[in-house]
Parts: C-alpha cells; sequence; structure tokens
C-alpha cells in the first residue's frame, strides 16, 4: 500500500493512494486510530489494507494538501556521512558507528509544499534520502530482527541551512530550520519492498541530476542503524529514521549550488516514488 496524511477542506486525515484517487480512512478508521501515527501504532495496517479493498476511493489525490507522512513523529532520527562518496567529499573519515542528529516536526513539509529558504541565510542545501518508518517499536533490536520493525519506506529531503550547520560543532541549528526538509510523497509499506531489496536514490535540481545511489552502497545498513539507536533509546511506532545523503550535495560542488526561490526539487526512490518540492523564500 501506499499510505499519505493529507489535509482536504481545512481537516486533517490519511488514507490509501490508488492511483490518482485517495480512500479516506478517518471515517472508517479514525475511532481506532486518527492518524497514520495511530494506525501504525495499532497495528492496523492489515485493516486498512481490508478497507482499501472493499471501498472505492473517492477523493482526488491532486486536490489534497499533502502533509509529512508522519506529521507528528516521536523522534526525526538522521543518519549522517553514511555513503563512502559523501564522507570524501566533507574530507572527513569513515567512523565505526553512525554519525547521527535529530530533527524536529516542525522543519518538514510534504510533497507538493514549498520548502522555505529563511531569512537568515540562502545557503539552502538539498539532501536526498530515504526514511524508514518504525512499525513495531523496541529497546535493543538485534540487526537480524530490525527488517521485521519497519512499517514502510518514504522519500526525503534532508534540507540543509549550510552555514548555520558549519559555525559550530553541533548541527543542530542548521539541520532543523522551519519547513526547509521534506517528507513524501508517502509510504510504501515494507510488504511491498524486501529486506534488503536494492534500491536507487536520485535527486534532480530543475531536472539536472545531482546525486544517485543504491542503497547497498551505504556504510551503516538499515538494520544496523536500527540496532544501532535502539541501543540507547527506545524505538516507537511512527518514528522515522532518515538514512543518509550520497555525494553530490550542492554545498561541496565547485561552483557551489543552493537552492533558491523558483527551483523545483525532486527526490526519486524507484521502490517508492517522487517526492516534489518548489522553493520560496520566507
Amino acid at each position: 500500500m501506499r499510505l499519505i496524511s493529507f489535509n482536504h477542506g481545512g481537516k486533517d486525515s490519511y488514507g490509501v493512494v490508488n492511483d490518482d484517487r485517495v480512500l479516506d480512512l478517518g471515517p472508517l478508521l479514525g475511532d481506532r486510530a486518527p492518524d497514520l501515527k495511530s494506525l501504525i501504532a495499532g497495528d492496523l495496517l492489515q485493516a486498512a489494507a481490508r478497507a482499501a479493498e472493499s471501498h472505492a476511493p473517492t477523493l482526488d489525490l491532486a486536490a489534497l494538501t499533502l502533509l509529512p507522512v508522519i506529521p507528528n513523529p516521536g523522534k526525526i532520527v538522521c543518519i549522517g556521512l553514511n555513503y563512502g562518496e559523501h564522507v570524501r567529499e566533507t574530507g572527513r573519515e569513515i567512523t565505526e558507528n553512525p554519525t547521527m542528529f535529530l530533527r524536529v516536526p516542525e522543519s518538514q513539509v510534504g510533497h507538493g509544499q514549498d520548502i522555505v529558504r529563511p531569512a537568515e541565510s540562502h545557503r539552502l542545501d538539498y539532501e536526498g534520502e530515504i526514511a524508514v518508518v518504525i512499525g513495531r517499536g523496541g529497546r535493543r533490536i538485534s540487526e537480524a530482527d530490525a527488517w521485521g520493525h519497519i512499517a514502510g519506506y518514504a522519500c526525503y529531503n534532508e534540507g540543509s541551512i549550510r552555514d548555520w550547520q558549519v559555525s559550530t560543532s553541533q548541527w543542530t541549528a542548521g539541520k532543523n530550520f522551519y519547513r526547509t526538509g521534506a517528507f513524501g510523497p508517502w509510504m510504501v509499506t515494507a510488504d511491498e519492498i524486501a529486506p534488503g531489496q536494492r534500491m536507487t536514490l536520485v535527486t534532480r535540481l530543475n531536472g539536472q541530476e545531482m546525486q544517485r545511489a543504491t542503497t547497498d552502497m551505504m556504510i551503516h545498513g538499515i538494520p544496523r542503524q536500527i540496532a544501532y539507536i535502539s541501543a540507547f533509546t527506545p524505538l516507537a511506532p511512527g518514528d522515522v529514521i532518515v538514512t543518509g545523503t550520497p555525494g553530490g550535495v550542492g554545498n561541496k560542488r565547485n561552483p557551489q549550488v543552493f537552492m533558491k526561490p523558483g527551483d523545483v526539487v525532486e527526490v526519486e526512490v524507484d521502490a517508492i516514488g517522487v517526492l516534489r518540492n518548489g522553493i520560496r523564500d520566507e
């Protein structure tokens, strides 16, 4: 299934995407699960699948305002420096354990919404990534069990304000400006993507390819990320892990490339779809 969170007529809801139509699950499952996060937490993905089989979709996808796939995650854990080419272009060394930082939900927008360049800086950079949505929570999850804890996958643009990111030893500010990242367009459930399936990630800016990588190029694979994170904090349903960006970021190009108003940025993952956003000034 492809599952989205959306706003329609001023009301937030969630649903199943079928081509260009959407089945609104709110009226059907809202008494048990008011949003997508609670659907996952309630182990109701199969109930959603049954609803999609027995009810015709009634909403036009193009008429909806898409929200970040999980608008209200408990945690967004981002993995840095997880592709060799990106490590090399930053002049750093590969580390034994994953580099990580946190994002806040307010730093995200959904598919089709504008990423916002803040007044404080024009050094707004793209980072195409794959997001993992946790389905079954746990603490000290083993790598062998990790695939069974995934609800699904989405595209992610981990937008960064580079001068704020590098102005101190901590990356938090540069990675969390309001509405600088994007999460979407939907979550593809894990039953449609095999454990360890090789996925191809491509980032395009105004139609020009800027990044390309495959998941087998990750330094720390998805099971390793889940095991490492869950060693120090319990993972919960609806938590999001953003798995790292490959080489080709704008900040390390010569000349540098930063996103500006009027640009269109796309993050495509072959097994998921295309996350597309415009850029505007705040």
